[in-house]
Parts: C-alpha cells; sequence; structure tokens
C-alpha cells in the first residue's frame, strides 16, 4: 500500500500562529485557490460553527471567509479543497457526512469526500480523538450536496 508521507499540520496548511508580544494573535491562514470566488465556498463560509469542541472562533489574518479558526492550538476549516478521488486513507462517517481522514505528524486532516468544492479541518492532537469535535462541522458540509460518491464500507 503507498501512503503518503506524514507532514506537520502547520506545515501542510501554511499555518502559523504569530507569536510575540508586539504581534496579533490572529491565525494566518492560507485560503485554496478559486475559494473566495467560488459561490458555494462563500455560501457555506456564513455558517461556521461559532465554537468547536467548547472551543471559541479565534481571528484569522486573512482577507477570506472561506477560512475559519477555533481555539489554541487552532483547529482549522477551509473551503475549496481539491476533490479526493478514489483512497486507501480511512473514510468516516460522522453524524451524515463523510470524512476522509489522513494522519498528520501532529493531528489529523479530515476532507469531506463526496462534495464539490470539498470542506478541509485540520485538528491537532491536543483535540484527540479528533473525529469528536467533526460533528460541528455538520450543518456546514450540508450545504454542499453529496453527488460524487460516498464512503464505502
Amino acid at each position: 500500500m503507498h501512503r503518503r508521507p506524514l507532514r506537520s499540520l502547520i506545515g501542510v496548511l501554511v499555518v502559523s500562529a504569530l507569536a510575540c508580544t508586539a504581534c496579533s494573535s490572529a491565525i494566518k491562514v492560507v485560503p485554496f485557490d478559486g475559494a473566495d470566488a467560488d459561490e458555494t465556498c462563500l455560501r457555506l463560509a456564513d455558517q461556521w460553527p461559532t465554537t468547536v469542541g467548547g472551543q471559541s472562533a479565534r481571528v484569522t489574518a486573512v482577507d477570506s471567509t472561506t477560512v475559519a479558526a477555533w481555539g489554541d492550538p487552532a483547529i482549522i476549516a477551509r473551503c475549496g479543497a481539491p476533490i479526493l478521488g478514489p483512497t486507501t486513507d480511512p473514510c468516516l462517517d460522522i453524524a451524515g457526512i463523510d470524512w476522509v481522514a489522513v494522519p498528520l505528524d501532529d493531528g489529523v486532516r479530515f476532507t469531506t469526500f463526496g462534495r464539490d468544492p470539498a470542506l478541509e479541518v485540520l485538528v491537532p492532537d491536543a483535540y484527540s480523538p479528533e473525529p469528536l469535535l467533526m460533528p460541528a462541522f455538520s450543518s456546514v458540509a450540508q450545504t454542499v450536496e453529496q453527488t460524487l460518491g460516498q464512503c464505502s464500507s
């Protein structure tokens, strides 16, 4: 079985908390290319949860509603992820949403399966077990119809 190398949650997302007292506590998150022009992502962005796993929303240091963050360390969500094709990575049905879970060095990357555009959520190890946070994103993910297939059991 061919496995992708594990990457740092921070490196994969190009996410960094600005950590100096003179700096803002905003989270830097890079939106996916084209997400800010995608009508579905813009509509979805109006429905980000106010809290995730009891963690409050954080300010992001980017002018894009297609990204969001909660807690410290930050749980990151972005709309417009590349559509997933067949994969050997675990695909989980969590609260009626199919998520592909990819372990990273410091957390788990969840990507919706069968939805275009895809939603990506990065959950740091500090929130283990990570799947317990995913129901917070169910109503957001449901705004994108599942038309490209489902997880197979």
